[in-house]
């Protein structure tokens, strides 16, 4: 069994298609003069110097250099994000809030506006302040061995008394990103100047990623104004996601028809653990809720030469959440997903363990240094989190690409008891009887449409509207260029 469902390769031909050839107007001489004149319009400085800074990937990031400061504007890629207007809202919702409400170094939003107001219809852009520093906690951390265009992986030769200072450094953000509390699961949504609330839906990473590389509908996602007033409901249309993604994820879904079965047992059993209220303790059921950033990494995290936090950047899909995400342990102590680790999810699972106890460490003398009350405090709470295994549900529902690797292997034996096999890729054929009749020919159904989807490959996505847009300009240029060559 693989530790991921793949991507629909098709999709993400294309998504990578669109937006690597979006971001390349970028790099057009007469598209960055227009986007200077744009910066200048609106902010100003002595020997103004224009530079592409940073590509991501979700956005793009230019900067006008001053000879005191600096300003950077933010572009969402096409391709790459499937919700721009709305991400865009949401995240300056949230940056400003963060400046108002809490202590944690975030950049000035200068300007900000829709598609329509930026320069050349670009994009829905974010004008903000540049925050210096020297480095960055995904460089600190990462094995210098390393080759700088893979994907890293924590130096394991990094000194312990340095390791703890980071992670302190760390800590520092969580503890303060956990203290305001609201009473409703979604996205801020900013009222006036000094009022927020909670009043559409907490769009996600995985909600972004499943409609891109998974194909699924935006119309089965919570729609745009949805909240959730309890953690069991919120989990509930979480694993009902799941479901559907696999249902019409139209290519790479399943490898065959047993691959099938499994899948869609896992992600059934989960619902009906999410449906009668199972996954988590009710004493959180009715909040409050905490702030949870889905793109909090060390890469956003920026320090200066003393290795201290000068900034926390990309605070794109950021919402209310149920406070059991705050209480499990950051997946990042090691910069890489388990799923993504090279020695498989039971190597990550020893090495993390051993990691955290540093982690938690730091974490308690942060604690101690703020005097905080037990509530605010999440050491002994993430200690549990990893203990008792509420870690992996938790990154179950933010991974729907790991989901099935995550449920077999960490979540199903501890709420429906062991299996006879002790191969959990067979484990599914003692679970088939968990399921009622009309279940069980839901699923047949499904394996004869997944494996009539398998003789073909075709592109089924519903990209948001600029995705869509850019895809025609594509495809006229495609169809203008073989004219020429016939």
């Amino acid at each position: 069994m693989k530790p991921q469902m793949s991507y629909d390769d098709v999709a993400w031909g294309k998504s990578d298609e669109i937006s690597d050839t979006w971001v390349n107007k970028l790099f057009n001489i007469e598209v960055k003069k227009a986007i200077a004149r744009f910066i200048l319009t609106h902010d100003s400085g002595d020997d103004p110097e224009f530079s592409i800074i940073g590509i991501g990937s979700f956005n793009i990031v230019l900067q006008m250099k001053y000879t005191q400061g600096a300003t950077d504007i933010r572009f969402s890629q096409p391709g790459a994000i499937i919700f721009p207007e709305e991400k865009t809202r949401n995240e300056i919702a949230l940056m400003r809030y963060l400046s108002n409400r809490t202590s944690i170094p975030v950049p000035s939003v200068i300007h900000s506006g829709t598609r329509d107001d930026s320069p050349l219809r670009l994009s829905p852009f974010i004008m903000m302040s540049h925050i210096e520093h020297t480095t960055n906690m995904y460089t600190e951390l990462n094995a210098p061995s390393c080759p700088e265009k893979e994907r890293g992986y924590l130096n394991p030769d990094i000194n312990e008394e340095d390791l703890w200072k980071l992670y302190a450094e760390q800590g520092k953000i969580l503890l303060k990103l956990a203290k305001p509390e609201f009473s409703l699961i979604g996205s801020l949504v900013q009222v006036d100047d000094c009022t927020w609330e909670i009043a559409s839906r907490p769009l996600s990473m995985n909600m972004n990623e499943l409609v891109r590389l998974g194909t699924l509908p935006r119309s089965k996602l919570p729609p745009p104004d949805a909240t959730f007033n309890t953690t069991s409901s919120y989990m509930e249309a979480l694993a009902q996601l799941n479901i559907q993604h696999l249902i019409h994820q139209r290519n790479d879904a399943v490898e065959s028809a047993d691959d099938c079965r499994r899948k869609y047992i896992a992600r059934q059993l989960f619902y009906k653990l999410a449906k009668e209220k199972r996954l988590f303790s009710a004493r959180h059921e009715h909040g409050p809720f905490r702030l949870w950033c889905d793109d909090l990494r060390p890469g956003n995290i920026l320090l200066n030469d003393d290795k201290r936090v000068t900034g926390v950047v990309d605070w794109e899909f950021t919402y209310a959440a149920p406070v059991e995400f705050s209480f499990a342990p950051p997946w990042w102590l090691l910069i890489e997903n388990p799923d993504e680790w090279s020695e498989g999810i039971e190597d990550w699972k020893r090495i993390f363990g051993q990691r955290l106890k540093t982690f938690l460490s730091a974490l308690r003398h942060c604690e101690d240094a703020e005097g905080l009350h037990n509530e605010l405090r999440l050491s002994d709470k993430m200690k549990k989190s990893w203990e008792t295994g509420d870690f992996w549900v938790v990154y179950a529902v933010l991974h729907s690409f790991a989901f099935d690797a995550i449920y077999w292997l960490e979540i199903d034996k501890r709420y429906y008891g062991p299996t006879e096999t002790d191969d959990v890729s067979e484990a599914w054929k003692e679970r088939v009887k968990l399921l009622d009749e009309s279940q069980r020919d839901e699923m047949e159904q499904l394996v004869v449409k997944k494996l009539a989807e398998m003789k073909n490959k075709v592109l089924a996505w519903d990209p948001d509207e600029y995705t869509e847009e850019y895809y025609q300009v594509l495809k006229r240029k495609r169809q203008e260029a073989a004219n020429e060559q016939a």
